[in-house]
């Protein structure tokens, strides 16, 4: 059969006009410089600030800073098989995470990426961890607690969601334990936790984990860790990355299990002195000029653009909202160093941690004096309020007169009686780790402290008495505890109930 000329021309033109070539311009690049998570690269005109660059091997990295011939750019993983003459591409996309409800109970890097061998998180919503924090407009006032389980911290540094308070102290001084009793208090409460870790040893983030699945509270925490053996831009990241998946819980809610739609949020930035270093180490590769303490010198917007996400949205835009609970490690108890002085500065108050208290078996080792919650009273239950209030001035007092009180050999009565009040109120402010406290129960033990009905107990004796005073409030009295958590107010008919059954109590326990 012979084949027509005309007819071969129709198919090829035909299959020429049906022919798409999908083009994608990238801008291309080559690296001329690399070592310590660092690589300069040549030929990326194109690059964003903080935009994402493939690097060969799968690898990523991040431009940060942008030159006329070069851009500087760290690498976000190994960065030993990245070599000079290397190929890089940029992404168009800035650094995202994924974010919501399948992140719940998982541990995972700055990058979302599972690292707690429970398979891969399957969501395909993402965030930038860049943002810009919410507007005047958007907010309204903190008004709603966020309680810590913490008696101490409940009654006198009171927290308010979408408040922003520093926890601060030396080495060794409990931070970490403040922040995990306060995840584990959260449990059956409507908040979501993300716990950040950045610059730990990996041995003790896994110790960290255990104890909040031992207490039930992976189920409404997400963990973001940068280890300590992680390169620093990973460190760097972490904390946005953790109020990136913070953000999308406040603004579009969760669900959590048994507790329905969740939209507040609680960030613990574990801490954010290591936070700090790592950003000076890839500012001090990346050449960037260097200030104060070699740190460079947008150290404190670092941190300001991170803790100004924390926010309580008005009904408007969802009502939700965001805490931020940043830890500073102080050396030998210097608060006026730069970092922490930066993140005072910043935040709505701080928890102050002292060794010396530590020591003394004063745990939390609170120094009431210069800890301040400069919001979170407003947040304080009415039944709280009507206890702390006394708590306070007690304690004060107590504190004055102890120190006066080394000095004098004979005290007057007065002198005398208010520090016994104060001896107990300072033993009743001590907690054991990991067992937060139920508001009801604490405004009932507090109460009593304050009343003087523990003034004629032996102080080593006052433990003892609180543990008996809660069973004898559970099995005796169940209705005024429950009237307390539903109520969270302490009326007269409700004090005059208190009143009787701690008396009662009272009776037994001196019997």
């Amino acid at each position: 059969m012979a084949i027509r000329s005309d007819e071969i021309t129709s198919i090829i033109k035909s299959s020429i006009d049906s022919f798409d070539a999908a083009t994608e311009t990238r801008s291309v690049g080559t690296v001329v410089e690399v070592g310590d998570g660092i690589a300069q690269i040549y030929g990326l005109d194109g690059a964003l600030a903080s935009e994402m660059l493939e690097f060969p091997g799968g690898v990523m990295g991040m431009a940060l800073n942008l030159e006329e011939e070069t851009v500087g750019a760290v690498i976000l993983g190994e960065s030993q098989a990245i070599k000079e003459g290397d190929t890089v591409k940029t992404t168009g996309r800035v650094v995202e995470v994924p974010v919501g409800q399948a992140l719940l109970g998982r541990v995972v890097n700055p990058l979302g990426q599972p690292i707690d061998d429970k398979g891969a998180i399957s969501t395909k919503k993402t965030r930038p961890v860049e943002r810009i924090a919410p507007g005047v407009i958007v907010r309204q006032s903190v008004d709603t607690p966020v309680q810590t389980g913490i008696k101490a911290i409940d009654a006198l540094i009171p927290i308010g969601r979408g408040q922003r308070e520093l926890i601060i102290g030396d080495r060794q001084t409990g931070k970490t334990a403040i922040a995990i009793d306060t995840i584990i208090n959260q449990t059956g409460k409507g908040l979501v936790c993300i716990y950040v870790a950045i610059g730990q040893k990996l041995s003790t983030v896994a110790q960290t984990v255990a104890i909040l699945e031992q207490h039930g509270a992976m189920a409404h925490t997400i963990v973001v860790v940068a280890g300590a053996e992680d390169p620093a831009p990973l460190q760097y990241l972490a904390p946005y990355a953790g109020v990136a998946m913070g953000e999308e819980v406040m603004e579009n809610g969760v669900e959590v299990e048994g507790q329905g739609k969740v939209n507040d949020a609680l960030c613990v930035y574990d801490d954010l002195s290591k936070h700090a270093w790592a950003y000076r180490e890839m500012s001090l590769l990346l050449r960037r000029p260097p200030g104060r303490e070699a740190y460079p010198g947008d150290v404190f917007y670092l941190h300001s653009r991170l803790l100004e996400r924390a926010a309580r949205m008005n009904d408007d835009n969802g009502g939700g909202s965001l805490t931020a609970l940043p830890i500073i490690e102080t050396q030998a108890g210097d608060v006026s160093a730069y970092i922490p002085t930066n993140v005072i500065s910043i935040t709505d108050g701080q928890i102050f941690l002292e060794t010396d208290l530590f020591n003394a078996g004063q745990r939390p080792a609170l120094n009431i004096g210069i800890s301040v919650s400069r919001v979170g009273s407003a947040a304080q239950t009415k039944a709280m309020k009507k206890v702390a209030a006394p708590l306070k001035l007690d304690l004060a007092q107590y504190r004055s007169l102890a120190a006066f009180a080394q000095f004098a050999s004979d005290l007057d009565k007065a002198t005398r009686d208010q520090l016994t009040r104060g001896e107990k109120l300072s033993e009743i402010t001590k907690q054991p780790q990991y067992q937060p406290l139920p508001v009801e129960r604490q405004v009932a033990i507090l109460y009593a402290a304050t009343k003087g009905k523990l003034d004629d107990i032996p102080t080593p004796r006052v433990k003892e008495f609180e543990t008996g005073f809660y069973r004898f409030l559970e099995t005796e009295h169940p209705n005024i505890l429950k009237e307390l958590g539903e109520t969270k107010n302490l009326t007269d008919e409700l004090s005059a109930g208190l009143d009787k059954a701690i008396d009662a109590y009272r009776e037994s326990f001196n019997a």
